[in-house]
């Protein structure tokens, strides 16, 4: 018996991260294996929800995202045309004081910058591509990388994303649901509008399509908004995939004269495909688990993908934390699961309808739920 597991994170990702931070804090041995050989600062937003806030808190990194975020008043949801206001969900001081933590609009890769100081860097394995993994009871899982490299772990948590290796070994080949939809994105300077004012965040509803746009930095010097809308021909995921400026500007053409402005500035766009999965009835076998985008991927239309890995991490860290024997990892991953599960999949089959927010409805049940207190089951 040994008083702390050693843990291998596949992944380093939003759920990566966190989850290494969070189980570093409960006194387990961590390693994470990336696949890149280095972190790039990529052109997307990301909405941090009170929910999540609630999460990075605990991991130390409030003051730093405060200081690099957004602090928006509301997610103001617009008619696509007149403008006309259709729910103004307040955050804001508003929200704070309701759920207790901070709603904040970022850069990605300052998210995940600060998730990544959170780790020291000799934990960090870059450049390390899964090939294979063999779970082989009390001895431990067996890893193997494409660099020849290979490592033995208690427990294996597989942060690697909705395209996940780990979930293939573990439950086979499946599809990814093509949505029949695409978005365009980017992060473009503020200046760039010539002095333009936004709102500080509003989602545009049009009749089959919309767009998000909302300063990511809190001295408003950058500018992100992200699409929706039918192409269904098209399923290239990619970070990288460059969109046509032209097609983007005519798909918004009698949009209001705010889109108008945003879509004219910006220079460049990235395009992909919107996919999701349905609901998995396990995440992990023996000693082996799924986390985040692996087992609950989820279409943008809530902006809780990335915050449902970070809750995933600090309830796994709360489970996993006091258990100092590897035949005690399976039913911790059970007892994950089990927890995790109902919220995961009620946001991802919530997000898929793509209502969120369009009319005034109940959100309390997204931004009030704390990871670090919510009840875990038995």
């Amino acid at each position: 018996m040994t008083s702390t597991l050693s843990v291998a994170v596949i992944g380093a990702g939003m759920g990566g991260l966190a989850t290494a931070a969070a189980l570093r804090r409960s006194g387990h041995e961590v390693t994470v294996y990336e696949q890149a050989s280095r972190f790039l600062r990529l052109g997307a937003g990301i909405q941090i929800g009170c929910n999540a806030m609630h999460v990075l808190r605990g991991l130390g990194l409030e003051d730093r995202l405060r200081a690099e975020a957004f602090y928006p008043r509301s997610w103001n949801n617009k008619n696509w045309q007149t403008g006309e206001v259709r729910f103004d969900a307040l955050f804001g001081p508003t929200a704070e004081q309701r759920y207790g933590a901070p709603y904040l609009l970022a850069h990605r890769g300052d998210l995940h910058t600060a998730l990544h100081s959170a780790v020291p860097d000799d934990v960090l394995r870059l450049g390390h591509t899964l090939v294979g993994l063999d779970d082989r009871g009390v001895d431990g899982v067996r890893l193997r990388f494409s660099n020849g490299a290979e490592a033995v772990a208690d427990a294996v948590i597989a942060a690697d994303g909705v395209h996940s290796m780990v979930r293939r070994e573990l439950f086979g080949e499946d599809t990814a649901n093509f949505t029949g939809r695409i978005a365009y994105r980017t992060v473009f300077p503020a200046d760039l509008l010539g002095g333009y004012e936004l709102d500080e965040c509003t989602k545009w509803w049009g009749e089959d399509r919309h767009i998000v746009i909302y300063y990511v930095r809190p001295d408003r010097s950058e500018v992100y908004f992200v699409t929706s809308q039918p192409e269904p021909g098209f399923t290239v995921e990619s970070w990288s995939a460059k969109g046509d400026m032209d097609d983007l500007r005519a798909a918004f053409e009698g949009f209001h004269p705010q889109v108008q402005h945003v879509l004219k500035a910006c220079p460049d766009v990235h395009k992909w495909a919107l996919v999701d999965r349905d609901p998995l009835p396990e995440w992990s076998r023996g000693h082996v688990t799924l986390l985040g985008d692996a087992c609950h991927p989820m279409t943008p239309y809530m902006a809780q993908g990335a915050a449902m890995a970070i809750e995933d991490a600090a309830v796994l860290a709360r489970i996993l934390g006091p258990v100092t024997d590897r035949a005690g990892v399976p039913e911790a991953f059970r007892r994950f699961h089990a927890t995790r599960s109902p919220r995961t999949s009620r946001i991802q089959l919530t997000s898929r309808k793509n209502t969120w927010l369009r009319d005034p409805m109940d959100v309390d049940w997204v931004y009030s739920y704390n990871a670090w207190d919510a009840p875990l089951a038995a």
